[in-house]
């Protein structure tokens, strides 16, 4: 007989006829696969795991958030509610010009303390021990006849520079006590006149801080950086013309009765010689000289550029340590002569051929395509420029001019030349780095308008 089996609550009884007879009954128990049994406080753990394993580093982005919004907050200087705010416009000029002299930059010049500063005096004046001693400059008093064949009508010479001829020009170069060159202002009307009142006060500056702006193309940036004892004994003059001046009172910028807006000394130029506005800007860039007679030292600050360091404190770094007298900054980009002539004609900043007629006199004249020159970069940016004024630099600030004149008005082009030509002691050539210690670039604000002769 086959067996039986029945299944109650999971128990298999299976019966066979030999157990039935016999009255036993064999029992199996199948238990069934029971999960693991966790308990609550296992359970509480791996779900506080899991709440932590997501919820900490969320928490700790908040934090971090928060810190730096309270921060940032606590930081930014409260402003009366009866000021207006600043426009979104204005908020990148502020921040450049807001840069003082112990901001954020790093520097790679090293100034004296502020409390030096504040005490700091010019140098005795030292002794004539130069091999230049003298710089005669040519004037039309002086010389009735001039060499009129070789001013043609392409020719930028003038009443103002005189007519240089090419054996003056390779005369100049010949370096002896006493040197004869032309450096401008060669006839008393040749141009670039200022009052009585303006001579006078610029003949009483002993260290100048210069710029100009000429066809009203940059705006006037207020020196920064500066102590009370630069502020007693340094001139800031900016020259300008009428246009500029006229361009500047629409931005609300007036000159006061006292001739000065801010710390700038506005002095008004009446009859530029040059239709070149450019040219016009170099007067008072290279021979600083000539319109500061009884100045020792001068710093030149391009108009799209904001000074932002002492001026004595400047001096000392630059030309009196090191016991220099001309100091300015090497090329960013270039460092061939030949190398910035390609860029200028690729810039159209010259046509190409002026720039032709100026590298041929140079290869004439046995100016090498070298890339150095005394271990530094061959070629410099004229943005800042700080000298003394001693015969020697007056004499290559003269013939650096006059090259100006004759060729391109590009100055970082005629640099080189005058330099391995003249080769004077004590010229600086200092790192890019450092002209960015100096001045704070603005960039051109709006272009030059054309030349207005003043009417007479």
């Amino acid at each position: 007989m086959p067996s039986s089996s029945s299944l109650i609550q999971g128990i298999s009884i299976s019966v066979s006829d030999d157990e039935e007879a016999t009255g036993k009954v064999r029992v199996r128990v199948r238990r069934k696969r029971s999960r693991t049994h966790v308990s609550a406080s296992a359970r509480r753990r791996r779900l506080l795991f899991r709440t932590a394993r997501v919820g900490v580093p969320l928490l700790l982005a908040t934090l971090a958030v928060s810190l730096l919004v309270y921060e940032s907050y606590r930081l930014t200087p409260s402003h009366s509610s009866t000021l207006p705010p600043p426009s979104f416009a204005d908020f990148g000029h502020l921040s450049r010009a807001a840069r003082a002299a112990d901001g954020p930059r790093k520097s790679c010049l090293k100034f004296l303390a502020p409390e030096k500063l504040q005490n700091l005096e010019l140098p005795e004046i030292p002794g004539t021990n130069m091999s230049i001693k003298e710089v005669v400059y040519r004037s039309s008093l002086h010389h009735v006849e001039d060499d009129m064949p070789s001013h043609t009508e392409s020719s930028r010479f003038s009443s103002f520079t005189g007519y240089q001829t090419l054996m003056e020009r390779e005369e100049s170069f010949k370096t002896k006590g006493s040197v004869t060159v032309h450096c401008g202002f060669y006839d008393e009307n040749g141009g670039f006149q200022v009052s009585s009142v303006d001579k006078e006060y610029m003949r009483n500056c002993e260290v100048v801080v210069v710029t100009c702006a000429f066809g009203g193309g940059d705006d006037l940036h207020q020196p920064i950086g500066m102590t009370e004892n630069s502020i007693r004994k340094v001139c800031y003059v900016a020259f300008w013309d009428v246009v500029t001046r006229a361009a500047q009172e629409e931005e609300g910028k007036k000159i006061g009765e006292d001739n000065m807006i801010g710390l700038w000394r506005i002095i008004l130029v009446r009859d530029l010689p040059f239709s070149d506005q450019r040219l016009n800007g170099k007067i008072p860039k290279l021979i600083s000289h000539r319109l500061f007679p009884m100045a020792r030292y001068s710093i030149w600050v391009d108009s799209k550029s904001q000074f932002r360091r002492d001026p004595l404190g400047v001096l000392e770094a630059l030309l009196w340590r090191s016991n220099s007298s001309l100091a300015l900054s090497e090329h960013g980009a270039r460092s061939s002569l030949y190398d910035e002539a390609k860029a200028i004609v690729k810039k159209h900043k010259a046509t190409p051929e002026e720039v032709e007629v100026q590298l041929d006199q140079y290869r004439q004249d046995g100016i090498p395509d070298e890339k150095r020159f005394n271990g530094k970069k061959a070629l410099a940016e004229a943005s800042v420029i700080v000298r003394d004024h001693t015969p020697s630099t007056d004499l290559f600030m003269c013939l650096w001019f006059n090259e100006v004149v004759r060729f391109t008005s590009r100055d970082q082009l005629s640099f080189p030349y005058v330099l391995r030509r003249l080769r004077p002691p004590g010229v600086h050539l200092f790192p890019v780095c450092a002209r960015k210690d100096l001045v704070n670039s603005f960039g051109h604000r709006r272009k030059v308008k054309p030349l207005v002769k003043d009417a007479r």
